[in-house]
Protein backbone atom coordinates (compact mmCIF):
# COMPACT_ATOMS: atom_id res chain seq x y z
CA UNK A 1 0.00 0.00 0.00
CA UNK A 2 1.29 3.57 -0.82
CA UNK A 3 1.85 6.20 1.65
CA UNK A 4 -0.32 9.06 1.80
CA UNK A 5 2.47 11.66 2.01
CA UNK A 6 -0.53 14.69 1.17
CA UNK A 7 -0.48 16.02 5.05
CA UNK A 8 3.11 16.34 5.26
CA UNK A 9 4.75 19.73 4.45
CA UNK A 10 8.48 20.20 3.62
CA UNK A 11 10.40 23.61 3.39
CA UNK A 12 12.88 23.56 0.39
CA UNK A 13 16.16 25.56 1.15
CA UNK A 14 18.51 26.56 -2.06
CA UNK A 15 19.91 29.76 -3.69
CA UNK A 16 19.83 28.39 -7.49
CA UNK A 17 16.39 28.50 -8.67
CA UNK A 18 16.71 25.58 -10.79
CA UNK A 19 17.83 23.30 -8.28
CA UNK A 20 15.14 24.20 -5.63
CA UNK A 21 12.17 24.03 -8.89
CA UNK A 22 14.32 20.83 -9.52
CA UNK A 23 14.17 19.31 -5.61
CA UNK A 24 10.75 20.87 -4.93
CA UNK A 25 9.53 18.82 -8.50
CA UNK A 26 10.71 15.48 -7.24
CA UNK A 27 9.05 15.75 -3.78
CA UNK A 28 5.77 17.02 -5.50
CA UNK A 29 5.90 13.65 -7.13
CA UNK A 30 6.00 11.59 -3.89
CA UNK A 31 2.62 13.52 -3.09
CA UNK A 32 4.09 15.97 -0.20
CA UNK A 33 1.37 18.49 0.31
CA UNK A 34 2.72 21.52 0.77
CA UNK A 35 6.18 22.80 -0.88
CA UNK A 36 7.52 25.72 0.61
CA UNK A 37 10.87 27.57 -1.39
CA UNK A 38 13.16 29.35 0.13
CA UNK A 39 16.65 31.10 -1.60
CA UNK A 40 18.69 31.63 1.81
CA UNK A 41 18.90 30.32 5.14
CA UNK A 42 17.36 33.98 6.85
CA UNK A 43 14.21 33.76 4.64
CA UNK A 44 13.76 29.87 5.35
CA UNK A 45 14.05 30.81 8.89
CA UNK A 46 10.90 33.24 8.60
CA UNK A 47 8.94 29.98 6.40
CA UNK A 48 10.11 27.65 9.35
CA UNK A 49 8.67 29.69 11.79
CA UNK A 50 5.24 30.87 10.35
CA UNK A 51 4.19 27.74 8.81
CA UNK A 52 6.32 24.74 11.19
CA UNK A 53 6.98 22.48 7.99
CA UNK A 54 7.33 18.59 9.09
CA UNK A 55 10.61 18.66 6.99
CA UNK A 56 13.42 20.77 6.05
CA UNK A 57 15.47 20.45 3.20
CA UNK A 58 18.70 22.82 2.67
CA UNK A 59 21.62 23.21 0.95
CA UNK A 60 24.73 24.25 2.73
CA UNK A 61 26.39 27.40 1.06
CA UNK A 62 24.21 30.34 0.47
CA UNK A 63 24.05 34.16 1.24
CA UNK A 64 23.53 36.49 3.12
CA UNK A 65 22.68 32.98 5.54
CA UNK A 66 23.66 29.78 4.42
CA UNK A 67 22.21 26.29 5.54
CA UNK A 68 24.65 25.43 8.53
CA UNK A 69 23.30 28.56 10.62
CA UNK A 70 19.72 27.78 9.11
CA UNK A 71 20.13 24.33 11.47
CA UNK A 72 22.21 26.26 14.29
CA UNK A 73 18.75 28.67 14.26
CA UNK A 74 16.42 25.33 14.30
CA UNK A 75 18.20 23.56 16.37
CA UNK A 76 19.53 25.79 19.28
CA UNK A 77 17.03 28.86 19.19
CA UNK A 78 14.94 28.68 22.50
CA UNK A 79 12.15 30.47 20.25
CA UNK A 80 12.03 28.24 17.22
CA UNK A 81 8.95 26.48 16.81
CA UNK A 82 9.81 22.81 15.99
CA UNK A 83 13.55 22.13 17.35
CA UNK A 84 12.81 18.72 16.51
CA UNK A 85 11.89 18.69 12.63
CA UNK A 86 14.06 16.40 10.40
CA UNK A 87 16.63 18.54 8.59
CA UNK A 88 18.10 16.44 5.58
CA UNK A 89 21.63 18.85 4.26
CA UNK A 90 21.59 18.00 0.78
CA UNK A 91 25.21 19.75 -0.93
CA UNK A 92 27.86 18.88 -3.19
CA UNK A 93 30.15 19.11 -0.33
CA UNK A 94 31.03 15.62 0.40
CA UNK A 95 33.89 15.30 2.48
CA UNK A 96 33.65 13.71 6.05
CA UNK A 97 34.75 16.43 7.14
CA UNK A 98 31.71 18.50 6.29
CA UNK A 99 29.65 15.53 6.51
CA UNK A 100 31.13 15.38 10.33
CA UNK A 101 30.05 18.97 11.04
CA UNK A 102 26.65 18.96 9.67
CA UNK A 103 25.52 15.93 11.38
CA UNK A 104 26.89 17.30 15.03
CA UNK A 105 25.68 20.65 14.04
CA UNK A 106 22.20 18.49 14.15
CA UNK A 107 21.49 17.48 10.78
CA UNK A 108 19.20 14.29 10.30
CA UNK A 109 20.22 13.11 7.24
CA UNK A 110 22.79 14.14 4.30
CA UNK A 111 22.35 13.99 0.61
CA UNK A 112 25.16 14.88 -2.05
CA UNK A 113 24.83 16.41 -4.86
CA UNK A 114 23.90 15.21 -7.39
CA UNK A 115 21.03 13.17 -6.51
CA UNK A 116 18.84 11.08 -7.49
CA UNK A 117 14.89 11.15 -7.03
CA UNK A 118 15.79 7.56 -5.24
CA UNK A 119 18.30 8.67 -2.82
CA UNK A 120 16.05 11.73 -1.87
CA UNK A 121 13.42 8.77 -0.69
CA UNK A 122 15.74 6.61 1.03
CA UNK A 123 16.48 9.67 3.14
CA UNK A 124 13.10 10.59 3.52
CA UNK A 125 12.05 6.56 4.23
CA UNK A 126 15.02 6.58 6.83
CA UNK A 127 12.97 9.41 8.60
CA UNK A 128 9.24 8.37 8.63
CA UNK A 129 10.28 4.58 9.49
CA UNK A 130 13.57 5.01 11.41
CA UNK A 131 13.61 8.03 13.62
CA UNK A 132 15.75 9.02 15.29
CA UNK A 133 16.15 9.69 19.32
CA UNK A 134 17.09 13.46 20.01
CA UNK A 135 19.66 13.86 22.44
CA UNK A 136 20.47 17.47 24.41
CA UNK A 137 24.08 17.60 26.31
CA UNK A 138 25.46 20.82 26.99
CA UNK A 139 27.66 20.59 23.50
CA UNK A 140 24.68 19.11 21.40
CA UNK A 141 22.06 19.22 20.64
CA UNK A 142 19.93 17.14 17.67
CA UNK A 143 19.26 13.41 16.12
CA UNK A 144 21.17 10.97 17.95
CA UNK A 145 24.83 10.51 16.08
CA UNK A 146 25.08 6.70 16.31
CA UNK A 147 23.03 5.00 13.40
CA UNK A 148 23.17 1.71 14.46
CA UNK A 149 21.54 0.66 18.06
CA UNK A 150 24.60 -0.97 19.40
CA UNK A 151 23.31 -4.07 20.59
CA UNK A 152 26.25 -6.58 21.84
CA UNK A 153 28.84 -4.38 21.74
CA UNK A 154 30.10 -4.13 25.16
CA UNK A 155 33.25 -2.01 24.92
CA UNK A 156 34.70 0.79 27.28
CA UNK A 157 32.39 3.43 25.19
CA UNK A 158 28.69 1.91 25.97
CA UNK A 159 26.88 3.65 28.14
CA UNK A 160 24.98 2.33 30.98
CA UNK A 161 21.33 3.14 31.40
CA UNK A 162 22.00 5.50 34.20
CA UNK A 163 24.21 7.72 32.36
CA UNK A 164 22.57 7.69 28.82
CA UNK A 165 20.90 11.31 27.95
CA UNK A 166 16.75 11.24 27.83
CA UNK A 167 15.32 11.51 24.81
CA UNK A 168 13.22 14.10 23.57
CA UNK A 169 11.22 12.00 20.95
CA UNK A 170 8.26 11.20 23.16
CA UNK A 171 6.42 8.34 19.99
CA UNK A 172 3.27 8.87 22.49
CA UNK A 173 2.99 12.67 21.25
CA UNK A 174 1.20 13.39 18.04
CA UNK A 175 4.23 12.99 15.17
CA UNK A 176 3.73 14.55 12.15
CA UNK A 177 5.39 11.03 10.36
CA UNK A 178 2.43 8.65 11.18
CA UNK A 179 1.59 8.35 7.98
CA UNK A 180 -1.88 7.77 6.45
CA UNK A 181 -2.25 4.45 4.42
CA UNK A 182 -4.48 4.11 1.59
Amino acid sequence: MPLDLKKISALVVEDLHPMRTLIASVLDSFGIGTILEASNGERAYDLFQKHNPDLVITDWLMEPVDGLELIRMIRRNPDSVNRLVPIIMMTGYSALQRVTLARDLGTTEFLTKPFTGRDLARRINLIINRPRDFVETDHFFGPNRRRKNGEGYNGPRRRDEETQVDSLYDPGKHNPWEIMIE
